[in-house]
């Protein structure tokens, strides 16, 4: 292997690790979201007529389980495979969507988890994949 070819082994290893705890950051997130709405709805606003109306407490139900499922997916991402990686852009394509439809309850959490899915995706989709860096 050049040594072009082991530099860039390197960085697609170090993104690919980058993703993974950026995966398990935003599950961290996500079930604390969902804590604040299921534990106390006060804490968690919307404002009249919002389109997508549920529950805060089904919100708060949503946030918990897809929390659980974007951080093991980010677990499963640091062995690298990739059924992982495809995985990992599916769970957080759909964390933005869930977001999107959360930001009137909490528009600084949600925004700041849409941030961070995008910012994963990327990570994950310009790593450079072998099955030798895991």
């Amino acid at each position: 292997m050049t040594d072009k070819s082991i530099r860039r082994q390197e960085i697609a290893a170090d993104t690919m690790i980058g993703a993974a705890i950026l995966l398990i950051t935003i599950g961290v997130l996500h079930i604390v979201q969902g804590i604040a709405a299921v534990g106390n709805d006060a804490v968690v606003t919307a404002g009249p007529e919002y389109t997508y109306e549920f529950d805060l407490t089904v919100w708060g139900w949503i946030h918990i389980v897809l929390g659980l499922l974007v951080a093991l997916v980010g677990g499963a991402l640091f062995r690298g495979g990739l059924w992982a990686r495809t995985l990992t852009v599916t769970i957080a394509a759909a964390s933005i969507v869930v977001n999107f439809l959360w930001l009137p309850h909490y528009p600084a959490w949600a925004i700041l988890i849409i941030a961070l899915d995008t910012a994963m995706i990327w990570a994950v989709m310009t790593a450079i994949p072998d099955s030798d860096w895991h």
